[in-house]
């Protein structure tokens, strides 16, 4: 037997103190090697060893349950989290709040291009994703807590315009994860529903000196994996650690039509009912032209994919995830990272590529607040900490980007029916305000880049201009001042020939 493969127990006995620990994943399980997770968190219980772990990780790690980083949530093993996304280990991220441990978000874009920069020993990543946003050093530089004091990006200069360079990091010990090993430490992703940044994280943790310890499921005998199947070569990959209990993803222990192995019938997945969230869905749907390259962002924008399956329409435009679908049905909630019948799958930092570049005709993405200069918050709410994932990415340079949310928050009661809305509980949360908490999207910043910006809720449609933000549309049932002006903390433009929304769309 190959001296490559070793128990999830030995494997974590070489993590030593204040290593920087790089972890492929995608939250919901998806990629993540949970073994190994769940055997560092026992063995610090167990010892008080390792002690002060840099983690980092360009999507949450966790089913907003126990796995994930929650495993790792455990005073003095973790002293700094470095990730794209917070949202997934609710531990992790009391443990941020509460000032216990130093902490970053960044854009899921630049931490999965970050180890590429690494793996090739160049400066780091410069690019213009977080400009202007609360990852900008001018306003917080990603820093979640009044604990985190290091600056880890800049503003730079290059032919007189303004850039954020994130100097690249050293990895001590990257943690991967695919379907079959072979006994030489090949590793290929046949059973996987996102291929993230497996290759990456490895090369860079190889050409740091590191080590690089890859979970499966399966072992296979040397020389009898396809070359063309195989996603991390052998000579990145220094331990194998076997989980016969790997699931695909916290709710699928595997489903086929995530990883692309078969179709299934569009009509299995569940239709979602008719309340204000899928109103919201209804209303975004209608922004999707033949031929579009779209992204669907979790929460309400995920219903935007079970309306196109009801209309028919899905074969008409492509919806993608930033884990690296592209084609099919996003799956949405925990499992977010994967698609129903892809077309294809490619690594998540080759699709934030293309997004970076402009490639994306429509974005849908969360709103948690939106303010008048049309700034928008879906990173840092109250004590909800979920972070920015992919969205800034998305947000800064997609052609049209489209905010879902509710109108108001906590308590909000609505009755849709027969063409109409009806506020039945208005919600005591005001969501449109004066100043977001937390800027993740800026205004201003997207105006200078003369993009179109909608915010869809459930009684109003606004549209970004100019001179601020501006009403366009209203629900049928709703009444301007009472419902709509009354619950915002500040007074959009009022034009003199607000359109109704469709009474379709509440049907």
């Amino acid at each position: 037997m190959s001296d490559k493969i070793i128990s999830a127990e030995k494997a974590v006995k070489l993590i030593k103190d204040e290593d920087f620990v790089a972890i492929q994943g995608s939250g919901g399980g998806v990629g993540e090697p949970t073994l190994i997770l769940n055997r560092l968190g026992a063995r610090f219980r167990k010892e008080g060893s390792p002690r002060s772990l840099t983690l980092c990780h360009a999507t949450g790690l966790g089913d907003k349950n126990e796995i994930g980083t929650d495993y790792l949530a455990l005073k003095g093993l973790v002293k700094r989290d470095i990730a794209g996304h917070l949202g997934m280990a609710p531990k992790m991220a009391k443990m941020i709040l509460d000032n216990e441990i130093e902490a970053y978000n960044f854009p899921q874009g630049v931490i999965s291009h970050m180890y590429g920069a690494v793996a090739g020993k160049k400066p780091g990543v410069i690019t213009k994703v977080g400009l202007c946003t609360y990852v900008d050093p001018r306003l917080e530089g990603g820093k979640m807590n009044s604990t985190t004091k290091e600056d880890l990006v800049k503003i730079i200069q290059i032919d007189n315009q303004e850039w954020l360079f994130f100097p690249r990091f050293h990895i001590d010990v990257a943690l991967v994860r695919g379907t079959t090993a072979d006994t030489k430490g090949n590793i290929t992703f046949e059973e996987e529903g996102a291929f993230l940044e497996g290759i990456s994280i490895a090369q860079a943790a190889k050409n740091c000196g590191g080590i690089v310890i890859a979970q499966v499921k399966y072992l296979a005998r040397e020389g009898t994996l396809s070359a063309q199947n195989v996603k991390i070569p052998g000579i990145y990959v220094d331990f194998i650690v076997v989980d016969a209990n790997q699931k695909q993803t916290c709710l699928d222990f595997y489903n086929p039509a995530f990883s692309g192995q078969v179709k299934i019938p569009l009509e299995t997945i569940q239709p979602i009912p008719l309340d204000i969230k899928k109103v919201i869905a209804k209303r975004a749907y209608r922004e999707i032209f033949n031929g579009a390259i779209v992204n669907l962002g979790v929460g309400i924008p995920s219903g935007i994919a079970a309306v196109a399956i009801e209309e028919g329409r899905v074969d008409d435009f492509t919806l993608t995830i930033e884990q690296g679908s592209i084609g099919g049905i996003p799956a949405g909630g925990v499992i977010f990272g994967v698609s129903y019948n892809p077309t294809a799958i490619i690594e998540e930092d080759a699709q934030f590529s293309f997004y970076d570049g402009g490639g994306l005709d429509l974005g849908f993405l969360g709103m948690a607040e939106a303010d008048q200069e049309g700034n928008v918050n879906s990173s840092k709410v109250g004590n909800m900490l979920s972070g920015c994932g992919g969205f800034i990415n998305i947000s800064q340079n997609t052609k049209k980007v489209v905010f879902c949310g509710t109108f108001t928050a906590k308590g909000l009661e609505c009755r849709v029916a027969e063409g109409q809305l009806k506020i039945l509980s208005e919600g005591t949360k005001k969501k449109f305000v004066k100043h977001v908490k937390q800027v993740t999207f800026s205004g201003k910043y997207s105006q200078s880049n003369n993009q179109q910006v909608l915010y869809i809720t459930e009684r109003a449609v606004f549209s970004l201009e100019q001179n601020g933000v501006k009403l366009i549309e209203i629900a049928p049932g709703i009444d301007l001042e009472k419902d709509i002006i009354s619950q915002m903390d500040f007074r959009p433009i009022i034009p003199g020939d607000i359109k109704l929304m469709d009474h379709e769309i509440f049907k």
